[in-house]
């Protein structure tokens, strides 16, 4: 997170956790009841209405009549598209968004940003990049306007470039101090070895070290262009007034590419069968991930996978409850001291996923932990119940409704529905594909992603007792059935 002259502008490069997000709608609470249901706040949400300029370039926008908005945009890059070579160029290019544009100066930026009251953002993923302003919904002729010079007249001098050149490797070495960030990183890193998703969203250090102007501009050109953007606005806004704002600003965006040459995702290819290890027995606890491919994001088994996770759900020693925990392996962690914390994840990306269960625990937990998180596993592909899949349904709903309580998630999740399935999916779609989950159909899920899979592996830490891959190989399946 980067203080810019008393506005916080906040970098997030940690992947997420790949959950179906909704609308912001809160039940409000009068005497202990809701004044909706749950199925009329489905059939209330408000409708995303969506625009697109003649150079393909998307205006989506959700009008809630709050006072205040979110206005972002969202494009189709990320550390996916770059190359061993210009590896972290994106996540370079977010640090030179706030140094300036040929209009307005960092100075004079940072006074037009203050004098709004507004929070201006950005982050860069490994198939995503968004720039994104939450302000009072009368400035936001001035939010677009601001949120478009810096994406396309960002004036990257070298003095700039220079100077977060050692801010970048600062940040770089500080990453390290997080043992998640470390952990997943190296994790994509097994599991897509040899293709562009083994990349880390913040590159090495060698490549930020020779970066060039030429280089961020090349990747400027090569990617920012208009078919790849989508503006996306929640909260107070007036979808007529932002496309007449985006013609004006975004018209002008290039659709063509320079010799025809339009940028192709090659398939990533999963590899289960390497384990990066990094031991370090002056640490305190472990850090392990163990992760299967999962389905990519438009895959029609996305939804059974995540009542699947949430069956798994997850855990962390400060938790109430112990041996009451609905998650089964919850309540083994808590009665049989496995780990400190545990977290079940699905990492959706355009044509593949990572699923996996990520955990931290002592050092002679660690084989014990491993044992029954892929019991877990199995658990689901065999023997996964009624009653399981109504508590995990039940989760997955509530989550639906209550995630984004904010003009600011729920601009980012219009974004992300844009450029993944090309349209923004609503509430009440989302909680039809849930209910019908049924028990059979996780089982049958489970058992193409999961069992007899071969697993790739991560561990950071006093890592010793790790298992030796084939024993958590042979795991991945029960002799019987």
């Amino acid at each position: 997170i980067k203080n810019i002259s008393g506005y916080w502008v906040k970098s997030t490069t940690l992947f997420r956790s790949c959950l179906i997000s909704s609308c912001p709608l809160l039940l409000s609470l009068r005497r202990g009841q809701a004044s909706v249901s749950y199925a009329q706040s489905l059939l209330g949400a408000p409708e995303t209405q969506l625009t697109t300029l003649s150079n393909g370039f998307r205006i989506a926008s959700e009008e809630t009549n709050q006072a205040t908005c979110t206005v972002g945009l969202c494009i189709d890059c990320g550390s996916r598209y770059e190359s061993e070579k210009n590896n972290g160029a994106g996540f370079f290019l977010e640090h030179m968004a706030f140094k300036g544009t040929k209009k307005h100066p960092q100075s004079a930026l940072e006074h037009a940003v203050e004098s709004m009251g507004a929070h201006l953002s950005a982050y860069t993923s490994r198939e995503r990049t968004a720039y994104y302003m939450k302000t009072l919904a009368k400035d936001l002729p001035k939010a677009v306007e601001l949120l478009a010079e810096v994406v396309q007249s960002s004036s990257l001098s070298e003095a700039d470039i220079e100077q977060q050149r050692s801010v970048v490797l600062r940040e770089l070495e500080e990453v390290q101090g997080s043992l998640q960030d470390v952990c997943l990183d190296l994790l994509h890193a097994t599991a897509f070895q040899g293709t562009p998703l083994g990349h880390s969203v913040l590159g090495p250090s060698a490549n930020a070290r020779i970066l060039t102007r030429n280089d961020l501009v090349e990747y400027i050109n090569s990617h920012y262009k208009a078919p790849r953007m989508v503006l996306a606005t929640a909260g107070g806004v007036n979808h007529d007034e932002l496309v007449a704002l985006a013609k004006q600003h975004f018209s002008g965006v290039s659709f063509e590419y320079e010799g025809d040459a339009v940028p192709v995702l090659s398939p990533c290819r999963f590899t289960g069968s390497e384990v990066i290890r990094m031991r370090d027995d002056a640490m305190p606890l472990a850090h392990i991930a163990i992760a299967v491919e999962g389905a990519g994001a438009a895959s029609p088994d996305i939804v059974p996978l995540m009542v699947a996770n949430s069956i798994i759900g997850c855990y962390d020693i400060t938790f109430g409850g112990g041996k009451h925990l609905s998650s089964r392996l919850a309540r083994l962690a808590a009665e049989l001291n496995l780990c400190h914390s545990f977290q079940a994840f699905h990492s959706s990306y355009s044509d593949t996923g990572l699923l996996g269960i990520y955990f931290v625990t002592d050092k002679h937990k660690i084989e014990d932990m491993m044992h029954w998180a892929q019991n877990a596993w199995m658990n689901l592909c065999t023997t996964v119940t009624e009653s399981d899949v109504a508590r995990a349904k039940n989760a997955l709903k509530a989550s639906l409704v209550g995630q984004l309580n904010g003009t600011t998630p729920v601009c980012d999740d219009i974004g992300r529905h844009l450029l993944n399935y090309g349209r923004r999916i609503p509430l009440a779609e989302w909680d039809a594909r849930i209910e019908a989950v049924t028990p059979r159909i996780v089982r049958d899920v489970c058992s193409k992603y999961i069992y007899d899979k071969c697993p790739a592996v991560s561990a950071v830490g006093p890592i010793e007792q790790l298992p030796d891959y084939n024993r958590m190989r042979s795991a991945m399946y029960w002799l019987r059935f």
